[in-house]
């Protein structure tokens, strides 16, 4: 009796024992990298930069699953019914913390459902024409919107993405009345614009920065508070004259709500020393995204605030979603 006892014990230990292991020898197999928008995307440049940089480190692939369409939602629910055991991420934007006020019956909560690993960056957006509009200024722009309400349009990377919520920004600050075109993500509205079917877009830097460099798009201004050190000769909205017309895109990391803090924490710092390698830092100046490193902790507390001012966005620009 007295042995039987002492192995159900020894089994007990084991079994709890486990899971302590499995978190400190993490990771042990692939991980998989989960991506709202389409490859090439702002939010999939830093999920292919940041996976490849911590494949190396760890030995293991990380495996970017693009999971573009309904803002973000398809690639959530996904992460949502994933094991909360650290082997599935999403890269996030502030779409993001967008979904809960634009979605009245969203299948999970952006808060209690998942868990912050660290924000990234923020990444200014552009407002860039298609040059066949011959627009010089910001004020050009408004001047000719006003003259020719609702047949101007704008495009976006999806219903609550950056980019769109942007664009609402900027029409709510300066009364035009322009029409919304939204796609899958940055690089089909890309193609749009250029070929001038699609007049304007809030686009991140990182996507643009080229194609204004070779004139192939005109950039006219940034949208975030501060200009890019990218593109520093563009100024932003607010400098153009347009108040209250600013607006924050950021990427981050997310996991499941249950994921072990253990894996968390583990996650959380090995992204941060991928981001401060110099290839990485160097990059991410080039491309005009600014670092913004937070703790698990403090990110979850950055999603809350952000899906407040988001809410506020949502209900002035009267965006609703089923």
């Amino acid at each position: 009796m007295k042995k039987r006892n002492l192995i159900m014990m020894a089994a007990v230990v084991a079994a709890a024992s486990a899971p302590a292991f499995a978190q400190d020898k993490f990771p042990l197999k692939p991980i998989r990298m989960l991506v709202p928008f389409s490859a090439g995307s702002a939010t999939d440049f830093f999920a292919r930069g940041v996976g490849q940089k911590l494949a190396e480190t760890w030995g293991q692939q990380i495996v970017v699953d693009n999971r573009p369409s309904a803002g973000g939602v398809i690639a959530s629910e996904l992460l949502l019914n994933a094991p909360a055991d650290g082997y599935t991420l999403m890269m996030v934007s502030i779409g993001h913390a967008v979904n809960a006020s634009l979605y009245s019956k969203l299948p999970y909560d952006p808060v209690k459902d998942f868990a912050g690993v660290t924000l990234i960056a923020d990444v200014p957006n552009v407002l860039i024409a298609t040059p066949s509009l011959n627009l010089k200024s910001v004020k050009d722009l408004v001047d000719l919107a006003k003259s020719k309400p609702g047949q101007l349009n704008y495009g976006s990377a999806g219903v609550g993405s950056g980019t769109h919520m942007n664009g609402e920004q900027f029409k709510l600050a300066t009364g035009i009345n322009v029409v919304h075109v939204p796609f899958k993500g940055t690089p089909e509205a890309l193609t749009d614009i250029i070929s001038g079917r699609i007049d304007i877009y809030f686009c991140p830097v990182i996507s643009v920065i080229q194609l204004i460099k070779e004139g192939r798009l005109l950039g006219l201004a940034v949208g975030s508070t501060k200009r890019s050190t990218a593109l520093p000769d563009l100024p932003t909205t607010l400098e153009s004259g347009v108040a209250n017309s600013d607006y924050n895109f950021w990427v981050g990391m997310v996991v499941p709500a249950k994921t072990p803090a253990g894996v968390v924490s583990k996650l959380h710092q090995q992204t941060i020393r991928t981001l401060q390698t110099p290839d990485i830092t160097e990059r991410m100046a080039k491309l005009g995204a600014e670092q913004m490193q937070m703790t698990p902790r403090e990110f979850d507390a950055y999603i809350r605030n952000e899906i407040g001012i988001n809410a506020a966005l949502v209900k002035a620009a009267k965006i609703a979603m089923n």
